[in-house]
């Protein structure tokens, strides 16, 4: 490594941020990434058909920030290929599609008049109990309760809350709500969904879905792999099928990093260390040992693992949805994203695919099945429901990630604050990113975090890291910028 070099672990989005903002300022550094190709949780993969190409991302990603920055920094790098989507997003829940943001018209009449009034009446007894009677909110069952009533909750949210993570919604901490949900209540989704429904627009109560949004045309692992081509081009290696086997530390200082290189190990002396992987993994490289209170701690964070199954279909649509959830808990699957629907060039002409989420846990029966087992599981849902038949399946695929999702448990944030303390202790260490920061984050914000991280390096002081996300209103608030003029 050159004198003075950054040294990247992980090129997802975080650190692929931090690469193009030190390159921007003439910085040498050098990534590297345990996969073959950059992206992370948001990489698009190939699959290619005979002489047909179907691309899908890992999961449904759309752009949203309150940051004009990002929208500039993505523009400037994909020009053309940042295209603009109309959004449309359902909920499937006991055999009926539910409108999000709300249709009073259709919810009203999916539910009925008489669970609709139980709903009314389950939130104004929750009122009295959190409001008038100051019921203490200890859980994400309690928020959910206290904001929309039992009903409601029990109707689409503890249910698929449970199912994403596994545990009962009474063992999850109230941040999971507060970061996700903040500012939504019944009162203000009914309200919405009044105005929405009959006045065609939305003008209370926070901007909860903005209903379009900008995404690369051939999937959001394009900006990382627009990242990757740029930086490579101006010297700095991006070193796949690669990662760190060690790290070793003095007086607050990391000061070596071994690596394996494509299968060849090199010890690395880098200025700074940006890191993204699984804040647990990491711990575990350090030489010497974190203290056993933070090892302990370490062991106490909890991650949900997912499997996927790529479907490609002789079919020209199944729906306009870019994605849809099923909160329901006797259905197996979590969420489907039809690529097509956010981008033409994600499908071959009259060809289209749908993107199964399963969530699971490392070595459960789920993450052990096989592309087969899982198929056959996930079909007799898409045929009851119309969605498509076996014979106008093509191929299917499996993909299995691990420790997608940090856990929110009651206890997480103890953990994670004694994890911090001691990783904070490292002048020149900065750890980003979901996985590098035990944090549920979008897109967007793993960007700003990379982003400030190279910040840090460049003006040679700190920024704190750690504010990125922490903003007090519904997490999915972003907006779009003024239509930018195509180059």
């Amino acid at each position: 490594m050159k004198e003075g070099e950054v040294l990247i672990i992980g090129a997802g989005p975080a650190g692929m941020a931090a690469a193009m903002e030190l390159s921007k300022a003439k910085k040498n550094f050098t990534v590297v990434e345990k996969d073959s190709q950059v992206g992370g949780l948001s990489k698009t993969y190939a699959f290619k058909e005979d002489n047909l190409t179907f691309l899908t991302d890992n999961g449904p990603h759309r752009f949203f920030s309150k940051n004009q920055y990002l929208y500039s920094f993505i523009e400037e790098l994909l020009h053309e290929k940042w295209i603009k989507v109309r959004r449309q997003t359902r909920q499937f829940i006991e055999g009926k599609f539910y409108d999000y943001p709300i249709n009073a018209k259709q919810a009203l009449v999916n539910v009925g008049v008489f669970k609709a009034a139980r709903m009314v009446l389950d939130y104004g007894i929750a009122r009295i109990q959190y409001g008038l009677f100051r019921k203490k909110i200890e859980n994400f069952d309690d928020y959910i309760v206290a904001n929309f009533g039992r009903t409601l909750g029990e109707f689409n949210m503890l249910n698929y809350t449970e199912k994403i993570w596994g545990i009962p919604c009474t063992e999850i901490h109230s941040d999971w709500a507060k970061q996700r949900i903040k500012g939504l209540n019944l009162r203000t989704a009914a309200w919405n969904a009044i105005l929405t429904t009959f006045a065609k627009k939305q003008t209370h109560g926070p901007k909860s879905l903005v209903d379009a949004f900008y995404y690369p045309e051939h999937g959001t692992g394009e900006i990382y792999e627009t990242i990757r081509q740029k930086i490579e081009k101006q010297g700095h290696p991006v070193l796949t099928n690669s990662y760190p086997t060690k790290v070793k530390h003095s007086k607050n200082k990391i000061t070596d990093v071994i690596l394996n290189i494509d299968g060849k190990e090199k010890i690395v002396q880098p200025k700074y260390l940006v890191e993204s992987i699984h804040i647990t993994d990491f711990l575990k490289l350090l030489d010497p040992q974190p203290p056993k209170e933070v090892m302990d701690a370490m062991k106490k964070l909890r991650y949900r693992s997912q499997a996927y199954l790529f479907i490609t279909l002789n079919k020209k649509k199944i729906t306009d949805d870019q994605w849809i959830y099923f909160p329901d808990r006797d259905v197996p699957i979590g969420r489907v994203s039809e690529m097509r629907n956010f981008s033409e060039k994600m499908s071959p002409p009259g060809k289209t695919s749908l993107f199964v989420e399963f969530f699971c846990n490392e070595g459960d029966d789920v993450w052990n099945m096989d592309e087969d087992e899982l198929f056959e599981l996930a079909l007799p849902y898409f045929e009851k429901y119309k969605f498509f038949t076996k014979k106008e399946v093509r191929k299917y695929y499996v993909i299995k990630q691990r420790n997608v999702y940090p856990i929110y448990d009651i206890h997480y944030q103890r953990f994670v604050n004694i994890i911090k303390k001691y990783l904070d202790k490292f002048d020149n260490l900065f750890y980003i990113g979901r996985p590098g920061r035990f944090r549920y984050n979008n897109q967007d914000h793993s960007l700003e975090m990379g982003m400030l991280a190279a910040q840090s390096i460049i003006d040679g002081k700190k920024y704190n890291i750690g504010k990125v996300g922490d903003e007090e209103e519904y997490y999915e608030s972003g907006k779009l910028p003024p239509e930018q003029k195509k180059h």
